[in-house]
C-alpha cells in the first residue's frame, strides 16, 4: 500500500471492562503500526446482565466517546455488544464497525471438517442466539452447541488461569460440548484466552485426542487487518501507541490488565473519564 494512502486516526475499541485487553493484544500483535485507543466501561461492567435497551445506551455511549476522539475504526470486544448493537452502531457511525461474534463463527467454521462447531461464552451471550446465527450464515449445514461458562470470567481477573481449578471448571463446561462430538472449540468470551492452556488440555482429555480451538480475538484482529488492507486504511510504518481510558478506579484495572494485554502498564497509562 502506498504511504500517501495512509489515513489518520486511532482505532477505537471497548469492552465492559477488562476482557477486551485481549482483543487489543491481538491487534497490536497484527497490526503494531496501528494507534490504539482502547475504553473499559468499569463503572458499569458487566454488560451480559442488563437488558438489551440498556445494552443499546451503553454500547451508543461508549461509541460516540471514541468517535468524538477522532477514530477512523471501530473494534467493538464485547461478546454482548457485539450480538445486541453492532447493527445500531453500523448505522449511527461514519466509520467501519467490526465486532468479535462473527470473525469467531467464521473462524471456528473454516477450522471444522465436519460443521460440529462447539462454543464456551457467557450466559448472555449464549442466550442471544448470536453465534449460532453467525455460525449459520457462513455454513448453513454446520450446527452450533453453545456451553455457557461464567466461572472462568473470575479465575482470568483473579490470575488462576493454570492447575487444578481452572482444569476443573473447563471440564464443567467442555463435557456437554465433547459429548455432542464437537470438532472445533471457539472461544466466545474475550477472557477466556488467559485461559487457553488449561482450557485446550483438558479438552483434549475429554476428547481423547487434539480438538483445534479458536480464538476470536485472533480471529478479530486478522479480520481488522484484512479491512485495514482493503480499504487503504492501514498507518504508516512506525510503533503504534496506546491509549487506555476507564469510566472507574483506573488503579486497580491497571493492576489487572497487565496480565490481559501481555505486559505491564506504565504510572499514569490508564485515565479515568466520564461518559
Amino acid at each position: 500500500m502506498p504511504l500517501s494512502m495512509s489515513r489518520p486516526g486511532a482505532i477505537g475499541v471497548f469492552d465492559s471492562g477488562l476482557g477486551g485487553l485481549t482483543v487489543v493484544r491481538a491487534i497490536r500483535a497484527r497490526c503494531p503500526d496501528e494507534d490504539l485507543i482502547y475504553l473499559g466501561d468499569t463503572a458499569r461492567v458487566p454488560y451480559g446482565t442488563r437488558s438489551s435497551a440498556t445494552v443499546l445506551t451503553y454500547a451508543r455511549g461508549c461509541a460516540s466517546m471514541l468517535d468524538r476522539r477522532g477514530i477512523k475504526l471501530l473494534v467493538v470486544a464485547c461478546n454482548t455488544v457485539s450480538a445486541v448493537a453492532l447493527d445500531m452502531l453500523r448505522l449511527e457511525l461514519d466509520v467501519p464497525v467490526l465486532g468479535v461474534i462473527e470473525p469467531g463463527a467464521g473462524a471456528g467454521v473454516a477450522a471444522s471438517k465436519r460443521g460440529r462447531i462447539g462454543v464456551i461464552a457467557t450466559e448472555g451471550t449464549v442466550s442471544s442466539g448470536a453465534y449460532e446465527r453467525a455460525v449459520a450464515s457462513r455454513d448453513s449445514r454446520a450446527e452450533t452447541f453453545m456451553a455457557s461458562a461464567p466461572l472462568l470470567v473470575p479465575l482470568a481477573e483473579e490470575g488462576w488461569t493454570d492447575g487444578e481449578v481452572p482444569r476443573l471448571a473447563a471440564r464443567r463446561y467442555l463435557q456437554p460440548l465433547v459429548d455432542n462430538d464437537i470438532d472445533v472449540l471457539v472461544l466466545g468470551c474475550t477472557h477466556y484466552p488467559l485461559l487457553r492452556g488449561a482450557i485446550e488440555a483438558e479438552l483434549s482429555s475429554l476428547a481423547a485426542g487434539p480438538v483445534p480451538v479458536v480464538d476470536s480475538a485472533e480471529a478479530t484482529a486478522a479480520e481488522l487487518s484484512a479491512l485495514l488492507d482493503a480499504r487503504d486504511m492501514g498507518a504508516e510504518p512506525g510503533a503504534g501507541r496506546l491509549q487506555i481510558l476507564v469510566t472507574d478506579k483506573p488503579g486497580p484495572f491497571a493492576t489487572t490488565a497487565s496480565r490481559f494485554i501481555g505486559h505491564a502498564l506504565d504510572d499514569g497509562a490508564v485515565e479515568q473519564v466520564d461518559l
